[in-house]
């Protein structure tokens, strides 16, 4: 490959300010993705959410397979999108009125490569070479400030953040009423409308940031959502959902685990979008105070300054998040009893106690096994590790989890995927949902 194929990778993937554009945003989470759009368009970008699954094909045709599976089904949706443009506008297609935004992280997880593994198949396209990929980055803490219209950024980072919570609780309501429902299907209709109502005030948030009118909503969200519910039914066993943030939230590649898990009789949590955020930033003030003890020992009076300005705005930040994420979900609690979040700080500490892993290797492979022991701690009868086939955080967080909640008695199940379908899955959820029941029974748990 010529150094020009290269040097695209910086010219085309890149920040800047998206105004202007349509910015076309990855079907991630059904409920998370279009909180983030209406976050956009309230500072000015003209976001959308991609259709998804729909181009799976054309992600696996220009892809070797070695892949995760997250860049096949995310380079399939932008090309099955690009192409429809272009076929709906004809010769009024233009691909500089487009902007692919694909976030990054600095690794050791492939998801890191995607944007630039995406730029080059794009480029491959005459039609698609002018549409640049944007991003935001775990290396700077998701800094906003390049993408966003200048001035917006810190609006725009409190009011989606904000966002990501309320995506986390909707989807904690749906999960704790579905199981429960009188009317079947009445749970989905109701949480369809109640997103719809969310995106469209996240959408109108004026710059005035009124999050007390997005939480007023919610709990009013909450009451009609536990009218829904059949009074006095005895709790399911409860299940939680750990493994790679993108395959767990999203329910075409992981082909509906959630719904499969409710029709055998589970009732399931899945780990928080949040989760992730709190723990980028956490990672960070673990990164400047590492920075801080080494500009210590080499005496260099600037560099502390320097660090400890970005570990004091890291801090405000964290602080921050804790805050408004209790807000969110206290304006919940009230009416509807969903599983609160963890945080990072409580993941850390069981890690240590038990001296399982540690958070200097990184990765989701912490979060998963941390947060298998939270779901465990608050009495869970099962705990689902979803994951791309050949992941290698989940596959480290198998390994250190199957033994151990074996020792425990608490039932547990790998669900890897590459959208084929596994011959032998509907058994093994069957069984794994029967073991929870058993679980469930052993310990007296279930009452409502």
């Amino acid at each position: 490959m010529d150094s020009t194929a290269f040097n695209r990778l910086g010219e085309s993937v890149q920040q800047f300010d998206v105004s202007g554009r349509r910015l076309l945003v990855p079907d991630m989470s059904p409920t998370g993705s279009r909180l983030i759009a209406a976050s956009f368009r309230a500072v000015g970008a003209d976001a959308v959410v991609m259709e998804t699954y729909k181009g799976l094909a054309l992600g696996r045709e220009y892809t070797s397979g070695k892949e995760c599976f997250p860049c096949q089904v995310t380079l399939g949706d932008i090309l099955h999108h690009l192409e429809g443009e272009r076929r709906r506008l004809g010769e009024d297609f233009d691909p500089k009125r487009y902007v692919y935004f694909l976030p990054e992280a600095d690794g050791p997880c492939r998801f890191g490569m995607y944007n630039k593994l995406q730029r080059l198949v794009l480029d491959r396209f005459d039609s698609y070479r002018g549409v640049p990929i944007v991003y935001i980055s775990t290396k700077n803490n998701y800094a906003t400030a390049d993408i966003v219209p200048p001035g917006r950024s810190s609006y725009f980072r409190k009011l989606s953040y904000v966002a990501v919570i309320i995506a986390d609780v909707l989807d904690r309501m749906t999960c704790r009423v579905r199981p429960y429902e009188r009317e079947p299907g009445s749970t989905d209709a109701f949480m369809g409308g109640a997103l719809d109502s969310m995106v469209k005030a996240t959408e109108s948030m004026g710059p005035e940031l009124d999050f007390g009118r997005l939480l007023g909503r919610l709990a009013d969200i909450a009451v009609d959502a536990r009218s829904l519910m059949k009074p006095g039914e005895r709790r399911r066993p409860r299940i939680g959902i750990i493994g790679e943030i993108y395959l767990r939230t999203h329910p075409h590649s992981n082909q509906d685990i959630i719904r499969k898990l409710e029709a055998y009789g589970g009732e399931v949590v899945n780990a928080s979008l949040g989760e992730w955020i709190n723990f980028v930033n956490y990672e960070s003030i673990r990164k400047a105070e590492h920075q801080w003890r080494k500009a210590w020992r080499e005496r260099s009076h600037g560099g502390l300054r320097q660090v400890f300005k970005q570990w004091l705005g890291l801090k405000i930040e964290q602080y921050y998040q804790r805050w408004r994420q209790g807000q969110v979900y206290r304006a919940v609690l009230e009416h509807l009893d969903i599983e609160p979040d963890h945080s990072i700080e409580t993941v850390q500490r069981r890690l240590d106690r038990n001296s399982l892993f540690h958070f200097a290797i990184g990765t989701e492979a912490v979060l998963s096994i941390g947060g298998a022991l939270e779901y465990v701690h608050h009495g869970f009868d099962g705990v689902v590790n979803v994951f791309p086939f050949t992941c290698m955080p989940s596959t480290i967080a198998s390994s250190v989890l199957r033994p151990m909640l074996h020792e425990m008695k608490i039932p547990y199940l790998d669900a890897p995927y590459d959208g084929a379908i596994q011959p032998n899955r509907e058994a093994a959820l069957r069984t794994f949902l029967y073991q929870a029941k058993q679980h469930r029974d052993s310990n007296g748990t279930g009452k409502e």
